[in-house]
């Protein structure tokens, strides 16, 4: 199962890497939007929907939504100039949802009255899909050559690797028993370490590379790294709370060691938006140039 969990692993990180790196915006849009298909049927069997039709409905819902969304936020096949005010607020808006969903996981399961429905779980597939998707879509667009997207990948599947294997070797005190019982403390404070040195390389790639940053620019992404992991947790456990709440181990099983889709995405969906603030903050620290 290792061995087959790896190698899934490598096929879809080069594969992402490869789509960020050659493919023009237009097209990593269209690859990455075509991901709301698997995901968001994964999705409607974590909300309760039961009826072949009821599903595919969600995910014609989700699939036009992110249509309108991407149109919105002026990343389509036509435009190469994305409303940066625009998406910036869906990504703040997303944050506020994953500050409530850590409400959700802290009450969790006494609170299950209050969300367990179809359409409220439904919905909160919107806040999940949707900003993740536009976010990624962004980070190609604004940097076409595909480092920022590529830099994403790296920063989050640092989180789950360093997470995974020091979990697996000392794992001892449960990180959330009710909701995902094999994940440690040790686990987190791996992806943590491992997540921050990812970061640096970034960061020291961006300094060399772009334009040389300042000592504070450094730090403040550092601690863009560590919101990044801590929300990788908050989304790994918010779909381990819906999966508890169905009674089911893995969101699909469409990836061979993982699951579903969504049991691979979850943390990145949850950092994405986080990161897309960084990047826009990145952005800006670059145009204004180094303090004289």
């Amino acid at each position: 199962m290792l061995r087959q969990r790896i190698i899934t692993a490598l096929v879809l990180v080069f594969g992402f890497a490869a789509a960020a790196l050659l493919l023009p915006p237009s097209w990593f849009a269209m690859l990455v939007s075509a991901g709301i298909v698997p995901a968001g049927w994964e999705w409607s069997r974590l909300a309760g929907l039961r009826s072949r039709a009821a599903r595919i409905a969600y995910v014609l819902l989700l699939g036009v939504a992110a249509a309108l969304l991407l149109a919105a936020l002026g990343m389509t096949l036509r435009s190469a100039v994305p409303n940066h005010a625009a998406t910036m607020a869906v990504c703040v808006v997303a944050l506020s949802f994953w500050l409530v969903a850590l409400g959700l996981l802290l009450g969790f399961p006494g609170n299950r009255r209050y969300w367990d429905k179809p359409p409220c779980i439904g919905a909160m597939g919107l806040f999940v899909l949707l900003p993740g998707l536009a976010g990624i879509v962004w980070l190609k667009y604004a940097g076409p050559e595909g480092q920022f997207a590529l830099s994403l990948i790296v920063i989050v599947a640092a989180v789950d690797i360093g997470a995974y294997f020091t979990g697996r070797g000392f794992g001892s005190r449960q990180l959330a028993p009710r909701l995902s019982p094999k994940k440690s403390w040790e686990g987190v404070w791996g992806g943590v370490a491992l997540c921050v040195a990812s970061a640096v390389a970034c960061i020291w790639a961006a300094h060399h590379w772009l334009r040389p940053l300042q000592g504070g620019d450094w730090l403040l992404f550092v601690a863009l790294a560590l919101a990044m992991a801590a929300l990788c947790v908050i989304g790994d456990l918010l779909g381990s709370m819906l999966k508890r709440n169905r009674d089911i181990k893995d969101s699909g099983n469409l990836l061979p060691g993982h699951g579903g889709l969504l049991d691979r995405i979850d943390g990145l969906l949850a950092a994405t938006p986080a990161f897309v603030l960084g990047i826009m903050l990145l952005l800006e620290v670059l145009q204004r140039g180094p303090s004289p």
